[in-house]
């Protein structure tokens, strides 16, 4: 076990060790995005079972979101423009610089900014590109709010300070976040419109038999248990009186009867697994899958059907594991729909 006590260094020692640390670290980040940018073009996330490139960073390699963020969006960039790798490794370029940079490198400016930024702190680099990109300035905006609303006062008060944000994130108003407060316990924080604040009120006004209080939270469970009911029913044929089976018709209908027990058997859950047997834990933009495609006589039914998120649909080439013609009927039985009993039993990854 390496021992990380340094105290008995002499300052000179420490300082050059210091040194060559920061230098192995500037390289290894160079190797690391290079590594990071072949994977993403490659897709490799999607085979290990993992819906997107952040989520693999997050959850299989323990990135935090920022570090993930900052990464991908430096490695792209440096897939595009291989210089700006070398720019970190000899010290010239720090991460923050290299995602700043990002959005405006061309073929023709990349030298020159790179240039510019080279060995400049990040505020730096802010007033740099402000000089080449000037923007329209924005017009001061003025929201109606609680008067007990917080008020950020300092930088313990913000979130992330200093952090790199995504451009496309932008946003001139708040679009409210939930953060823990207690065991089982949650703040939302959301500005509403003229409009949704009188849906809010009327909301409160028709429950005032039943809820006096007009407490929201108890509205908004209401309002959340009749939103999800609807598009259960929508999406999954979620209903309390479900009827017969039909009988299957050719197409890419699905029947309601094999909508509700396809959901029931992958619980709501992409079913891709990887060659590891980590299943993707994605349930966002999920879509039923044929198993044999329609295509080539397919038909919808509970056996032939699973749950896939976008990402892991069959009709994606890049689910690179199911279409490489080595183990190729090993790998279609390893991601067929498994059974209710055989993901509740399965080690949760």
């Amino acid at each position: 076990m390496p021992s990380y006590s340094l105290s008995h260094l002499a300052d000179a020692a420490l300082l050059r060790g210091l040194s060559t640390l920061v230098a192995q670290d500037r390289i290894t980040t160079a190797e690391l995005l290079a590594h990071l940018a072949e994977v993403d073009a490659r897709q490799l996330h999607l085979p290990a079972a993992y819906p997107s490139l952040s989520d693999y960073c997050v959850r299989h390699l323990h990135w935090c979101e920022q570090a993930a963020y900052k990464r991908i969006r430096a490695a792209r960039a440096a897939r595009e423009f291989p210089a700006l790798l070398t720019a970190i490794a000899d010290g010239r370029l720090h991460l923050s610089a290299v995602v700043m940079l990002s959005a405006h490198l061309t073929p023709e400016n990349a030298d020159q900014l790179m240039s510019a930024a080279a060995h400049r702190t990040k505020a730096e680099i802010e007033v740099m590109l402000a000089e080449h990109f000037p923007r329209t300035e924005r017009l001061g905006l003025v929201h109606a709010v609680g008067a007990s609303a917080p008020v950020a006062t300092s930088v313990c008060d913000q979130l992330s300070p200093g952090t790199v944000v995504p451009t496309r994130f932008e946003t001139h108003a708040p679009t409210g976040s939930v953060a823990p407060v207690a065991q089982r316990r949650y703040e939302l924080r959301v500005t509403l419109s003229a409009e949704v604040h009188a849906k809010l009120q009327h909301a409160q006004d028709m429950l005032s038999h039943q809820l006096p209080s007009g407490d929201v939270a108890q509205v908004l469970e209401r309002a959340l248990d009749s939103l999800i009911q609807k598009l259960e029913h929508r999406k999954y044929a979620a209903t309390s009186k479900p009827r017969a089976a039909r009988a299957i018709k050719g197409g890419r209908h699905v029947p309601a009867s094999a909508r509700r027990a396809v959901r029931e058997r992958d619980g709501e859950q992409c079913t891709f697994a990887s060659e590891a047997g980590h299943r993707c834990e994605a349930r966002k933009f999920l879509e039923y899958d044929h198993v044999v495609p329609v295509a080539r006589g397919g038909e919808s039914t509970v056996a032939n059907l699973r749950l896939r998120c976008r990402a892991h649909t069959s009709t994606r080439p890049s689910a690179r594991t199911e279409s490489n013609s080595c183990g190729t009927s090993a790998r279609r039985q390893r991601n067929a729909p498994p059974s209710g009993e055989e993901w509740r039993a399965a080690p949760k990854n």
